[in-house]
């Protein structure tokens, strides 16, 4: 969808207080939305669709704090990397091999 936004004003904000039982969510990211507006649909009493803005494609959202988390994964060692980049070559090789 064209919006006339940039992709750096195409932002994503999450806030929430520690008084507020919600967790409110703005955001342009498509994948984002499609999730929360799923979720919504499935969890009303959970989470609702609060704003949109077909011209912007901004969608915001209000969702009880427990049911949004953020995951923080560390980094891959060398080691791991590795062995990640020589398997997924293996699968490529095998994936190629089997269309001929």
């Amino acid at each position: 969808m064209r919006t006339g936004l940039t992709k750096q004003e195409k932002t994503t904000d999450i806030w929430f207080d520690e008084k507020d039982p919600l967790i409110h969510i703005r955001t342009h990211n498509t994948a984002l939305k499609k999730r929360l507006l799923a979720y919504s649909r499935r969890y009303p009493s959970i989470c609702q669709q609060t704003d949109a803005d077909p011209e912007t494609g901004c969608m915001e959202f209000d969702i009880e704090k427990g049911r949004f988390s953020f995951r923080l994964t560390a980094p891959y060692s060398e080691e791991r990397r590795r062995a990640a980049s020589k398997a997924a070559k293996a699968a490529a090789s095998n994936l190629a091999r089997s269309m001929v």
